[in-house]
């Protein structure tokens, strides 16, 4: 697992490979990061279904509890049949976006 802090935000890779075991490793260790914006990268997996997708469901309530963003970064994936409740965009930069947008809705009280 790759960790990258970078401001109020924090981007999280799999190294592994292992979708399952890097979800396992995630939220096992949700303390260390609930406190920040997360990106969770699985850009370089090339064949995610929905169903690995809306696996982190739980991981993305919890972490949203806080007040903090949960944003995934996935490739070829169709964003319709993801659940709404998750926020998944095709690049970082994108996520990095999201999370702004998220930061000034928060300061605005919204």
């Amino acid at each position: 697992m790759k960790v990258e802090h970078k401001g109020h935000t924090v981007t999280i890779k799999d190294t592994q490979g292992n979708l399952v075991a890097f979800l396992e490793k995630l939220t096992h260790e949700h303390k260390t990061f609930e406190k920040d914006n997360l990106i969770i990268d699985l850009s370089h997996y090339s064949e995610l279904n929905v169903k690995q997708i809306n696996s982190f469901l739980d991981l993305s309530k919890a972490h949203k509890a806080h007040k903090k963003s949960f944003v995934m970064v996935a490739n070829d994936i169709d964003f319709n049949l993801i659940s709404d409740k998750l926020t998944i965009v095709p690049t970082q930069l994108e996520a990095h976006d999201i999370i702004d947008m998220d930061e000034i809705e928060r300061d605005l009280g919204f």
